[in-house]
């Protein structure tokens, strides 16, 4: 499968394409060997550039995260939450008539990480509730402050 690494704010980061389609995001660089030019994997490390500057907080790539029908639901309705924006694992089970818990383990579980922004969706309250990618909370909020997706006083607190 071809992969592509590149650095970022949050940590290095290694795209994988499968068939045409991006099926993960994971952190760390992979060995040159294994890495592959291919136009997509291009595509989506320029948009990832772009999303990091901050010209683009939505990405437009083809994908398809391995998982249950039920973990595609809740990556599907993380996919329409713009940037700059977020939902509750609440809002999100309630949508898809479910409960918040599973929504929280399909987040958790979330193979494309940032491109499918799981970073969007919060625990009741507006509380960060967790990130299972590197950097944990973290890097969560550092995602959310790139989109100015927190409240003011959390834009300039060092959380």
């Amino acid at each position: 499968m071809p992969q592509l690494s590149l650095h970022s704010p949050v940590g290095d980061l290694t795209v994988t394409e499968e068939d045409g389609v991006i099926i993960s995001l994971d952190w760390g660089w992979v060995p040159a060997e294994w890495q592959n030019r291919t136009p997509l994997l291009e595509r989506a490390v320029d948009q990832l550039n772009r999303y990091f500057d901050g010209e683009i907080g939505d990405f437009d790539l083809p994908l398809d995260p391995p998982g249950t029908a039920f973990q595609k639901k809740v990556w599907s309705e993380m996919l329409k939450i713009p940037a700059g924006q977020t939902k509750s694992y609440g809002e999100i089970a309630k949508i898809l008539n479910s409960a918040a818990q599973p929504v929280g383990t399909a987040c958790g579980a979330n193979p494309i990480p940032i491109i499918i922004p799981c970073h969007r969706i919060l625990a009741a309250g507006g509380k960060m509730g967790g990130y299972s990618g590197l950097g944990g909370l973290e890097t969560k909020t550092a995602l959310l402050r790139l989109e100015k997706a927190l409240p003011h006083e959390q834009q300039q607190l060092d959380l």
